[in-house]
C-alpha cells in the first residue's frame, strides 16, 4: 500500500501536465498563464507554422492589479505585443463572466469565434500551465467535440519543482486542486449548451 501510494504520488505531477501536441492547425494559450508561457507560445508558434495564435479567457476580477483590462484574452495580447509578435498573427477570444466552468465557457467563446469567422479547425494546439493541461485539454475536446483533434503543451510551472511538487506550498496546491477539478470534469461535468 506504501509503494502504491509513493508511485501515485510521484507521478501523479507527470498525468496532470501532460504533453500531447497534433501537428499543425491553430494554437491557444489560456491568457491567465504567466508571462513565461506565453513567450513559449511565440516560439511554439514561430516553429510549427501554425496558422493564428488565439488567447482565450474571461473576465478579470474588478478592483485586482490588472483591472484595466476587460478578460484575460484582452491582457494576454497586449502581453504578445509588448513581446514584439506581430499583430496579425493573434487574436483574442474573449469568453463571458461565468461562475463556474471558466475553461469550458472559453473554450466556447473561441469556438463561437471561429464559426462566426467561417473557421472550423481540424486541429488546435492548446498551451497551458502545468497541472492544469489535463483537465484544460479534455474540456476543449468536450466543447469543439469529435471533428477537431486536442492537442496540449504543458509549459512547466516554474514556482515549484514538478519532480518534488509536495514539498512546496504552490506544487501542493495546484496539484490537489487540479487532481479534484481533473476529477470533477470527468466524472460529473456535462456539457451545457452553447
Amino acid at each position: 500500500m506504501a509503494a502504491a501510494g509513493y508511485f501515485a504520488v510521484t507521478n501523479v505531477h507527470s498525468f496532470l501536465a501532460v504533453n500531447d501536441p497534433v501537428d499543425g492547425g491553430i494554437l491557444v494559450i489560456e491568457g491567465w498563464t504567466p508571462d513565461y508561457a506565453f513567450a513559449e507560445a511565440i516560439s511554439e508558434f514561430k516553429l510549427h507554422h501554425y496558422d493564428k495564435l488565439y488567447v482565450t479567457g474571461g473576465e478579470i476580477e474588478h478592483g485586482g492589479a490588472l483591472s484595466g483590462y476587460r478578460t484575460y484574452a484582452e491582457l494576454g495580447v497586449t502581453i504578445l505585443s509588448g513581446m514584439g509578435m506581430d499583430a496579425t498573427s493573434f487574436q483574442a477570444a474573449p469568453a463571458p463572466a461565468v461562475g463556474r466552468d471558466r475553461t469550458y465557457a472559453s473554450a466556447i467563446a473561441l469556438k463561437q469565434l471561429l464559426l462566426r469567422n467561417g473557421k472550423s479547425p481540424n486541429e488546435i494546439n492548446l498551451l497551458t500551465l502545468g497541472v492544469h493541461a489535463r483537465r484544460s485539454c479534455l474540456l476543449f475536446e468536450k466543447a469543439f467535440g469529435p471533428g477537431t483533434k486536442v492537442g496540449i503543451v504543458a509549459i512547466k510551472d516554474q514556482s515549484y519543482d514538478p519532480a518534488r511538487w509536495w514539498k512546496y506550498s504552490r506544487g501542493f496546491r495546484s496539484v490537489t486542486d487540479e487532481l479534484v477539478a481533473y476529477c470533477y470534469a470527468r466524472l460529473f461535468f456535462h456539457p451545457y449548451t452553447e
